[in-house]
């Protein structure tokens, strides 16, 4: 098997992580179908650029080699970390980043499908943006609607609104969550720099940088590790949303994953607040 470890970081090279547990198959086999076709679109403008992906194995994943074929056949080195139980998201995706030496690195959700000139048009926006460590795509919904993921620092009431009242009562606090989600300055055309928080969902590194900030934090289970990081990624590089980089998200909210989900999605909370401060209204 090809050594992940051997890039040379000083030509364009990209290392990903997806962390998986118990996943639904269908989807992660659409997530790493559309990696594969923006890897070629990538490789097709840099034919010298190499790309690695670490799937990393929580518990539950089948048929690895299978998923894998159509990455491997195109050159795309593939390894599957597994049993090592599942120690959650953030430390997942710190194994897969043990040892790096490629120059991007692509935090990756199992439940994202890239647009085939996604990876083009970010590394481009690297390229021509020397001052950016970390890049956030245009985020749509199955329907196409965009999913305002960008947000500014939150108040606990912010949280609780979003996250757990019914839609018909949430709507009593549209502008409050409007102005927490940035939707008066995130839209599908414009870049804009250094916003708080960014999605875990798909976060783009100049590896260095997330190498100098040690990866996720390993106390977070699972929910607001994304919080913790991009908050410090902002003292390592700049931040930039970047709508000409665009993805699909299947995704859903602690509420409507039971109540183990909610326990976890508190005490994450509990941990981000003690960390950063507390914001209560």
């Amino acid at each position: 098997m090809t050594d992940l470890r051997t890039a040379n970081p000083d030509i364009d090279s990209l290392s990903v992580s997806v962390v998986v547990y118990r996943p639904d198959l269908a989807l992660l086999a659409a997530t790493l179908q559309s990696l594969a076709a923006a890897c070629r679109c990538w490789q097709a403008l840099k034919p010298d650029a190499s790309v690695e992906l670490c799937l990393v194995d929580n518990g539950g994943l089948t048929g690895a080699d299978e998923l894998l074929g159509a990455l491997r056949q195109q050159g795309i080195a593939c390894r599957v970390m597994t049993g090592h139980g599942n120690v959650g998201y953030g430390r997942g995706h710190n194994l897969a980043l043990e040892g790096t030496q490629t120059r991007f690195h692509l935090v990756l959700n199992p439940d994202v499908v890239l647009d085939p000139d996604g990876l083009s048009e970010a590394l481009r926006f690297f390229a021509q943006h020397p001052e950016a460590g970390l890049l956030s795509p245009r985020v749509v919904d199955e329907h196409g609607q965009l999913q305002y993921l960008c947000r500014r620092y939150p108040a606990l009431f912010d949280l609780l609104v979003r996250g757990f009242l019914p839609a018909r009562w949430r709507a009593c606090f549209a502008r409050r969550l409007a102005r927490y989600e940035m939707r008066e300055v995130i839209n599908e055309r414009d870049i804009v720099w250094d916003p708080a928080i960014v999605s875990g969902c798909f976060m783009l590194f100049r590896t260095n940088v997330l190498q100098a900030l040690g990866g996720f934090d390993p106390r977070y289970f699972l929910y607001f590790e994304d919080y913790d990081l991009s908050l410090r990624a902002h003292d390592q590089a700049r931040v930039a949303y970047v709508p000409a980089v665009r993805v699909l998200h299947h995704g859903g909210g602690a509420a409507r994953k039971g109540l183990a989900h909610i326990r976890r999605f508190a005490a994450s909370a509990f941990r981000f607040f003690n960390r950063f401060g507390w914001k209560w209204l």
